[in-house]
Parts: C-alpha cells; sequence; structure tokens
C-alpha cells in the first residue's frame, strides 16, 4: 500500500482530535448553498486552465484567510494533480521562492490582490496578470479566487474541521 493510502486512517484520527467544532454542517441543512458554489467550481474545471495553477492559487487563498479545512483538501488535490511538495511548501514565500513561473507568479499576485480587495487591485497587478493570461483567462483566475474565497468564508465560519478529506472520494 502507498503512503497515500496508509494516511486515511490517521487523517480521521486527526479530525476526531481537533479542537474545532464544526457549528453547522452546510450539506446537511442548506446542500443548495454549497451547489451553488460548487457551480463556480465547475466553471473554472471546464475553462481550460492549467490544474495545478488553479490549486495553487486555492492553497494561496486558503493560507491568507487561515482555512484549514481547504488547506488540507487543497494541498492534497495539489498534490495528487502531481504538484510538487517543495512547491506547495514554499507558496507563502512565492515572491522569493525560485519554484513558480512567471505566469504562476501572476495568477498568485492577482489572487492575492482580489482575496484583499478592500485594499484594491493595483494597476501592476492587473497589468501583470494581462501579460500572461488572455482577458477570458482571467475572467476565469479570477472566477477561481472569488469561489476559493467564498468556500473559505464557509468553512472558516462554520468551522468545518481539517484532516478528513480524500481526493479519491472527491
Amino acid at each position: 500500500m502507498s503512503d497515500r493510502g496508509k494516511n486515511h486512517g490517521q487523517d480521521r484520527d486527526v479530525a476526531a482530535r481537533t479542537l474545532v467544532v464544526r457549528r453547522v454542517d452546510l450539506n446537511r441543512v442548506a446542500p443548495e448553498v454549497s451547489r451553488a458554489v460548487r457551480e463556480m467550481d465547475v466553471a473554472v474545471n471546464e475553462a481550460g486552465l492549467e490544474p495545478q495553477l488553479v490549486e495553487l492559487v486555492k492553497v494561496r487563498v486558503s493560507q491568507i484567510n487561515r482555512c484549514a479545512y481547504c488547506l488540507d483538501m487543497h494541498t492534497k488535490d495539489a498534490l495528487a494533480a502531481g504538484e510538487r511538495p517543495q512547491r506547495l511548501f514554499a507558496l507563502s514565500a512565492w515572491h522569493e521562492a525560485p519554484f513558480y513561473t512567471d505566469r504562476e507568479r501572476a495568477a498568485l499576485a492577482w489572487a492575492e490582490a482580489v482575496t484583499r480587495c478592500p485594499e484594491g487591485v493595483p494597476d501592476e497587478v492587473y497589468e501583470d496578470a494581462r501579460a500572461h493570461f488572455a482577458e477570458r483567462e482571467l475572467a476565469f483566475v479570477t472566477l477561481a479566487v472569488i469561489a476559493i474565497n467564498s468556500w473559505n468564508r464557509l468553512a472558516v465560519s462554520f468551522r468545518t474541521p481539517a484532516g478528513t478529506y480524500r481526493p479519491d472520494l472527491a
């Protein structure tokens, strides 16, 4: 059995010991909410963006929003999609790390600016993003940022416990 297969029981144990107590089981009480946000994910997945780029964006936004559930999910999804652990480990310091392409850097800068929208999205971040993404692509990168911000806010607000997500069951 691979190391990934051995880890699943440990994930359930971690979730059982967590200090986080779920406030609301959204899928039970309001599945329409999850479906609505999931529709954004479907649109992003069908847009033709590189899956690893989308996962990097989801992980980075989840780091900013301190969403343990989404970090657990999207680091696992990124690894399952072939992402290198080193790039995930260094993602919070992507500005200084040499492991990312210019296109990924533009997407990460855009994701940070859109996530911190009350601070505004600087023109130079937009210009860099446009240098690497067609308008349609940038619209879907933005939708990916909006979707993961929505998931983060739901998971953080309702205290969805991290540690139970399995990519093979998604």
